[in-house]
C-alpha cells in the first residue's frame, strides 16, 4: 500500500518511519525546506545547540524508542546538573519535590516558596468533601478550589502552563494531567489523588526525569528523515500540500508546485489550520473542531556570553517564572550548564536561552528580535545578575506553536477522529490531538497509522502512485 504523509515535523516523520518497517510504500511532504517542524537545531557564537525542543520526556518509552530506531540511542544524554529553581517574590527559589505538575502532595513541601497563608490553605484540602468531577474540569480553578490559588499562581502554572505556555486556569486537567484526572474522581482529596500519582510513577530512583541528544534534539528528524529516505521512502520538502480530493484510485493531493500524488491512503500530520484546510470539503465537522483549537505563540532568545565577562556563572540548569510576577521571560535555560555536549565544544561559552511569550501575548510573535533580546537580557540581569554584552544572540519563533488544551479538548479530539474516520484511508496525527511533548507526538504517529489500516476496505491496494 502506497500511504501519502502531509507534514514533517516529529509526527509525520515517524508515522513515515512506522509505516515504512511495516511495508507500506511512502510519500512524506513538507511544506518547508527543513525537516524536524519544532525540532530545530543550529549554531550561536560557534557552538551548535537546540533552537527548539531541547530533551525527551524519558519515563515514557516512545521518543527513545524512536531515537534508538534510527541510530541515536548511544548519544542519548541525561542534563549534567539538576536545581531548577522558580523565579518569584523577586528571588530564586529551588523547585520543590513531592508534586504532579505543580500540585504537591504535601504542604511541607512547599515551606520557603510559598506564604504560611497558603501552605495552611493547602492542608486544608484534606479536610474538605471531595469535589465533583464531572467529564472535565480547568486544572487551575480545581487546584485553586481545593488548595488556594497561591499555590497555583507560584507552582502550577509555571510549571504546566509552561509547557504548553497557556493560561493554567483555562487548561483542561483531562487533556494535561490525565492520570491525576483519573485519581481525583476516586480519592477523597487533591492531596491523595497526588500521593496515588506519584505512587504509580514507574521510573527508578535516579533515573533521569529527562534525556537530551548529543548534537541536540533537532537531530532526531533529521536522523529519522535520513533512516526513511534509506528505507525507500520518498521525502518531497519545499512544497505544502494545497488541496485533497478523493478520486477512484483514493486520494490526490495538490502540492504549491502543481505537482499530483495519489495513494489509497493519506495520513494528515499537520498543526490544526492546515489539517482543516484539507479536510474542510470532506469533514467539514473536523475541520470546524480544530479551527477551534486556539494557539500560543512564543520565542526562544538564545545569547551566547563569554565566560570571562561574567562575575559569576548562575547554578543550576535554569529557571521558571509565575505570569502572575508580570515578568517577560517565561522561562530561562542555562544550556552550557544543562548539556555537556554544549559545554565541550568551546569552554570559553556559556550560553543561555530565554522563553518569551504565553496565550494571550503576542509580543513574541510581533517584536523584532532586537527588542526580545533585551526584554531577556534585563530579566536575566535581575534574576541571575547576567549582565554582560552577549557576543551573540539568535531568536526563534514559533508562532501559534503551541496548541492550547482547553476544558473539553478531550471530546473535541474524539469528535474530530470520529469524523475523519469516515473517510476510508485518512487518519489524522500531530501536536494539537493528544500531547505537546516529543513522546505524545510520536505515540500519537503510531496511533495514526493502526488507524489508517482500520479505515481502509479489505482488498490489493498495490499499484497507486503519482
Amino acid at each position: 500500500m502506497h500511504t501519502i504523509v502531509i507534514g514533517g515535523g516529529i509526527s509525520g516523520l515517524a508515522a513515515a518511519q512506522r509505516l515504512l518497517a511495516s511495508g507500506t510504500r511512502v510519500t512524506l511532504v513538507e511544506g518547508s525546506a527543513r525537516w524536524g517542524g519544532k525540532l530545530r537545531r543550529g549554531e550561536i557564537a560557534g557552538v551548535r545547540t537546540d533552537l527548539g525542543a531541547e530533551s525527551l520526556l524519558a519515563r515514557r518509552p516512545e521518543a527513545i524508542e524512536l531515537a534508538r530506531a534510527v541510530g541515536l540511542g548511544g548519544a542519548l544524554r541525561p542534563p549534567a546538573v539538576g536545581g531548577a529553581a522558580i523565579w518569584t517574590g523577586g528571588s530564586l527559589r529551588p523547585m520543590p519535590q513531592g508534586h504532579v505538575m505543580g500540585v504537591p502532595d504535601s504542604p511541607a513541601a512547599l515551606v520557603g516558596l510559598l506564604s504560611d497563608a497558603a501552605i495552611a490553605r493547602i492542608a486544608q484540602d484534606a479536610q474538605l468533601p471531595p469535589s465533583e468531577v464531572a467529564d472535565d474540569v480547568s486544572l487551575g480553578e480545581y487546584v485553586a478550589d481545593r488548595m488556594g490559588d497561591e499555590v497555583v499562581d507560584r507552582l502550577v502554572e509555571p510549571l504546566l502552563g509552561g509547557v504548553y505556555a497557556g493560561d493554567v486556569r483555562r487548561l483542561s486537567m483531562r487533556a494535561t494531567v490525565p492520570q491525576l484526572f483519573e485519581a481525583v474522581r476516586s480519592e477523597p482529596s487533591l492531596l491523595a489523588a497526588v500521593r496515588r500519582v506519584r505512587g504509580q510513577a514507574t521510573a527508578r530512583p535516579g533515573e533521569p526525569v529527562f534525556l537530551g541528544i548529543d548534537g541536540g534534539v533537532g537531530t532526531l528528524p533529521e536522523a529519522v528523515a535520513a533512516h526513511c529516505a534509506e528505507a525507500g521512502g520518498t521525502l518531497l520538502s519545499g512544497s505544502a500540500a494545497t488541496s485533497l480530493r478523493r478520486d477512484a484510485q483514493g486520494w490526490t493531493v495538490t502540492l504549491e508546485s502543481g505537482r499530483e500524488l495519489t495513494a489509497p491512503a493519506v495520513l494528515l500530520a499537520l498543526p490544526a489550520g492546515p489539517a482543516a484546510a484539507l479536510l474542510a470539503p470532506h469533514a467539514p465537522e473536523a475541520a470546524r473542531e480544530l479551527r477551534g483549537i486556539e494557539h500560543a505563540s512564543m520565542a526562544l532568545v538564545s545569547l551566547a556570553y563569554r565566560r570571562v565577562d561574567l562575575a559569576r556563572l548562575p547554578r543550576g540548569s535554569g529557571f521558571l517564572v509565575p505570569a502572575v510576577d508580570g515578568r517577560d521571560v517565561k522561562a530561562a535555560t542555562f544550556v552550557t550548564s544543562k548539556w555537556d555536549w554544549v559545554a565541550a565544544q568551546d569552554p570559553a561559552i556559556f550560553v543561555v536561552r530565554a522563553s518569551i511569550g504565553r496565550w494571550g501575548d503576542d509580543r513574541a510573535a510581533h517584536r523584532d528580535d532586537a527588542e526580545l533580546v533585551e526584554l531577556a537580557r534585563a530579566d536575566l540581569r535581575e534574576a541571575v545578575g547576567l549582565g554582560a554584552r552577549p557576543v551573540e544572540s539568535v531568536v526563534t519563533r514559533w508562532v501559534d506553536g503551541l496548541p492550547q488544551y482547553e476544558v473539553g479538548h478531550v471530546d473535541r479530539v474524539a469528535r474530530i477522529r470520529s469524523a475523519v474516520a469516515r473517510l476510508p484511508g485518512v487518519a489524522v496525527c500531530g501536536a494539537a490531538f493528544d500531547g505537546v511533548g516529543i513522546p505524545a507526538c510520536v505515540a500519537g504517529a503510531r496511533d495514526a497509522v493502526r488507524e489508517l489500516a482500520a479505515t481502509l476496505p479489505p482488498g490489493p491496494t498495490a499499484g497507486a502512485g503519482e
